[in-house]
């Protein structure tokens, strides 16, 4: 394979199109075999040219999560002892950190199984190297792993002090330093409070912040764009995590007179939005505003009192853009100077530019959604200025009247009169550049509308519906419906005005079919015959997705290879393909999936005539989530009385969909929406359909459907997808079990050894957690057949309960108390080993979850094996137990069989403990004091 795969590598990178594409599809045949992977780890460290070894690493990367688990172990030595040297030997910069890239993945599944104990050694001393790129390879490492092995660092924090704090005063390179910043920012963000490396740092001899904010005061004046953009996310990171640093060294000043000014700064045309300074700049200054009001407000507002008469109306913009930005984190303190921040925002909204009147009215929108209800005192004076600039098309200025509407509620409705007269005027606007400003017309009328309410709009809603209805294009909507034979249909009628082929247009307009269905509740189900088949135009639209080869314009990339980033791995691989996806057809049908399960729902029986098959038509060109599956269950528990009609097309479609749709998210949406029909219609419902489920979620679980199988263009993204799709699949049984009961048993045996496979050590902490949480429900679901299960998941739920992550331990603590509750007799040999795992958990610095559910599992034993647990172990937890038990006898959603096992659990432990348990009781509320003393008795 070695051979023939170093000459479609080559290939795969010649200018040629079809060379390209023969060369991919080769390459990707030969992928599905494991031993593609020494191919690649021959070639990374072997191939002659940078490119070549840098495509090697990135496919590299792309396949090692599907083979790891079938190498041998020397195979797995081999590949990591050569990223290794790759990263040390290798010459190439981008190939350096190609294979950096790969360390991160491999490392996910060596270093929690114990496969890599030398990896952090090496990179510690990769960190202190005489050679810059090594020093800046290994802290980009420190900071990638954090997302995969973060707990593995906790016990090296220490030794990372020294070694941050001496990367980040790199006196011979600006990216150590730089690369050493956010290795500390990867660190915070995974302790969530940072307390445990600020510990570490705090004891350095400079701070943090201070050392940053030199690096930015660097960076700023650099002239090239991307150090520029660097110092902003310095500045950035410093804001969100050490606020109180730059508060302390009194920079919070220096930083405003920095970002404020840049908030003047033009953006150029082609210019992305991530690298626009003034964009930017005002991320920055809200974080600051969220994390230091106090000090940020009174520079803020000053920046907009001198700008706000300027002659150049940047400047004007930026004064009122200032204050909506720092309006969510200052809102309290801006609420005491309310007054002269609306004199400042009021006047920009009559100026003369319509960008600083768009600013002023996102300002206004922005105040209208933070600072309630001091704002409402001033609607006298905002309403009629807003209503006055209603007159211009600006957008913002709809946008704003939208919030000021939604927030001011029943104080808007003397102001909605005129806003909808002005409406109608844009309402009915045909030229193409009008359209955009229609669109928020329509969408605004329907905000109007919700909050007016069917009282006052049902007899002035007419004109704006026909509105509406005409903005559908005649053609494809003809088209589509002679397909259908909808032409036929007596429930169908349609106008000759559907012309305008404006896809946001058509989207906003579902939105606001969507607010008048639910203004109008039942009474909407005569405009069902003409806004339905609208919808399923929409629905049935081609989606546009295209694949194209991606050309570069600049000779330096023509492959795709030059400049890439240190940081970011998004640049790091040959831009092979281009996938354009049409996002405001996709917005379009979202949209009218919606409306079509608002119509179902408010609407009811008076929606049943509408075929289903229309909207759930098979796509097959669709790659786009598919929006035909969203709403489906909505439709589906509205006509609950057509439901035997129709379930055949739409069990079909949801089993279809689960095994051979190439999209992850759309298959887990079809399983949440099979578990919600589930839940909903219960076990007779889809006792037919059951064996195609079992079989559909077996192939889930043994990872063999299409979309499992299907090439993703991001590791990132495709770990994201798999596992949303995979905590949808363990939702299933559950849902299986819920309907079923007892009788899952004999299902849950063809599924249990799959799932199992998702526990190994070498899977990720959330696949293990998954697994836990799946075992929990299904045991409280299905019972007592769970006691077969009991000796083959204890260790695994054992384990569990001293993971290093609170959700894991939580999900294991409830996981116990099912096993224990349903399990029976062989539960019994492990209560020991349970008690001592659950202890640990009532600590003070647990979460209320993880303590919750502690307590829960040792109620739960306790209740169903009273004399078998030994009490005397568990006595420092009576106080957590007694205070559940309480919740229990006062919970309605409680049943009186729970309630009778909680008080006969209750009475044991007052027999045993009474004297001890006097002043735990006298601290209890008189409600759960009468509550638990009325069980006792009884039991």
């Amino acid at each position: 394979m070695a051979q023939s795969l170093e000459l479609l590598l080559i290939q795969f990178l010649m200018p040629d199109n079809d060379a390209r594409r023969q060369a991919e599809e080769q390459i990707k045949r030969l992928a599905k075999d494991p031993q593609v992977i020494p191919a690649l780890v021959h070639h990374l460290r072997t191939a002659k040219t940078p490119n070549v070894r840098q495509l090697a690493a990135v496919l590299l990367r792309k396949k090692i999560t599907g083979h790891w688990a079938k190498l041998s172990p020397q195979l797995r030595q081999l590949v990591k002892s050569s990223l290794i040297e790759s990263i040390t030997v290798e010459h190439s910069p981008p190939v350096r950190r190609a294979s950096a890239n790969v360390v991160s993945i491999v490392a996910q599944y060596a270093v929690p199984a114990g496969e890599w104990p030398d990896l952090l050694p090496f990179l510690f001393q990769c960190s202190q190297s005489a050679q810059e790129d090594h020093r800046e390879v290994a802290l980009i490492l420190f900071s990638s792993l954090t997302e995969t092995i973060g707990n593995t660092f906790r016990a090296h924090f220490a030794d990372l002090q020294s070694l941050l704090l001496k990367c980040l005063q790199d006196e011979t390179s600006t990216r150590v330093r730089v690369a050493a910043l956010k290795a500390v920012g990867s660190f915070l963000e995974f302790t969530h409070d940072g307390s445990e490396v600020r510990q570490c740092l705090a004891n350095g001899e400079e701070d943090v912040a201070t050392i940053a904010f030199e690096i930015f005061d660097e960076l700023i004046e650099s002239p090239a764009p991307l150090l520029g953009e660097s110092a902003i996310q310095i500045i950035s990171w410093l804001a969100k995590f050490k606020s109180n640093s730059l508060k302390r060294h009194k920079l919070v000043l220096p930083i405003l007179q920095v970002m404020c000014p840049l908030l003047t700064e033009a953006s150029q045309e082609d210019e992305a939005d991530d690298l626009a300074a003034d964009r930017a700049a005002a991320e920055v200054i809200d974080m600051m505003a969220i994390k230091l009001p106090k000090l940020v407000l009174p520079p803020v507002f000053e920046f907009a009192s001198i700008n706000y008469q300027s002659a150049n109306p940047k400047h004007r913009e930026a004064s009122v853009t200032a204050l909506g930005v720092i309006s969510e984190g200052c809102f309290e303190l801006m609420k005491d100077k309310l007054g002269p921040i609306l004199h400042i925002v009021l006047g920009a909204l009559k100026d003369q530019e319509q960008m600083v009147r768009g600013a002023a009215s996102f300002a206004l929108g922005q105040f209208a959604e933070h600072m309630q209800p001091e704002i409402t005192s001033h609607y006298e004076s905002v309403l009629p200025c807003i209503l006055n600039a209603l007159e211009d098309a600006s957008d913002e200025v709809k946008s704003a009247i939208g919030s000021v509407a939604t927030a001011a509620e029943q104080a808007f409705v003397p102001y909605a009169e005129r806003v909808l007269e002005l409406m109608k005027i844009f309402m009915v606007l045909t030229n193409d550049e009008d359209l955009c400003s229609r669109a928020r017309a329509t969408e605004l009328v329907g905000i109007v509308a919700m909050t007016v309410g069917r009282t006052r709009m049902e007899s002035i809603l007419p004109p704006f519906i026909e509105a509406a209805i005409s903005v559908i294009f005649f053609s494809a909507l003809s088209s589509w419906m002679r397909c259908n034979n909808f032409l036929s249909d007596p429930n169908v009628s349609f106008s000759q005005g559907f012309e305008l082929e404006f896809s946001e247009l058509r989207e906003y307009s579902h939105g606001f079919f969507s607010s008048v269905a639910e203004i109008m509740d039942d009474s909407f189900a005569k405009y069902l015959p003409r806004v339905v088949p609208l919808a399923f135009a929409s629905c049935n639209l081609d989606d546009g997705s295209a694949v194209d080869i991606a050309e570069s314009d600049d000779d330096e990339n023509a492959n795709g290879f030059g400049g890439v980033s240190s940081d970011d791995d998004a640049h790091d691989e040959p831009r092979v393909r281009n996938i354009s996806i049409r996002t405001g057809v996709l917005d379009e049908k979202a949209a009218a999936t919606q409306a079509i399960g608002l119509f179902a729902l408010h609407t009811k029986s008076s929606y049943a005539p509408y075929p289903l098959s229309v909207i759930l038509a098979a796509r097959p060109n669709c790659r786009s989530v598919d929006f035909r599956i969203n709403n489906l269950f909505l439709v589906l528990s509205s006509v609950h009385d057509v439901l035997a009609s129709i379930s055949d097309t739409v069990m079909d479609i949801y089993i279809k969909t689960m095994t051979e749709d190439d999209d992850k998210e759309v298959v887990a949406q079809a399983c949440t929406d099979v578990a919600d029909i589930i839940k909903e219609f219960g076990y007779l419902a889809i006792e037919i359909y059951m064996p195609k489920l079992i079989e559909a979620t077996l192939v889930l679980l043994q990872e063999e459907s299409t979309c499992q199988h299907t090439e993703s263009d991001s590791d990132e993204d495709d770990a994201n997808h798999d596992e949303v799709l995979m905590d949808a699949v363990s939702d299933l049984l559950p849902a299986f079990a819920k309907s079923m009961g007892p009788h899952f048993g004999p299902v849950f045996a063809k599924l249990f050894d799959p799932l199992m496979k998702f526990a190994r050590a070498s899977r990720p902490p959330q696949d293990r957690t998954m697994v836990v949480a799946c075992l929990a429900e299904v045991a409280q679901e299905m019972g007592a057949p769970i006691a077969t299960y009991v000796d083959a998941v204890m260790p695994l739920v054992l384990k569990e309960l001293a993971s290093p992550e609170a959700t894991n331990r939580r999900n294991a603590a409830f996981c116990v108390g099912e096993l224990c509750k349903n399990g029976g007799e062989p539960t019994l040999k492990y209560y020991g080993e349970i008690l001592r795992g659950l202890y640990p958990m009532f600590a003070e610095s647990e979460p209320d979850a993880v303590r919750d559910n502690a307590a829960g599992a040792v109620a739960r034993m306790i209740i169903v094996q009273p004399n078998s647990i030994p009490l005397n172990q568990i006595l420092s937890l009576v106080p957590e137990l007694v205070n559940l038990f309480a919740q229990v006898v006062v919970s309605a959603a409680e049943t009186p069989e729970v309630k009778g096992l909680v008080g006969r659990s209750f009475s044991h432990l007052i027999s045993l403990y009474g004297h001890q348990m006097q002043p735990i009781l006298s601290n209890l509320s008189p409600v759960h004091a009468n509550a638990l003393a009325a069980f006792v008795p009884n039991s």
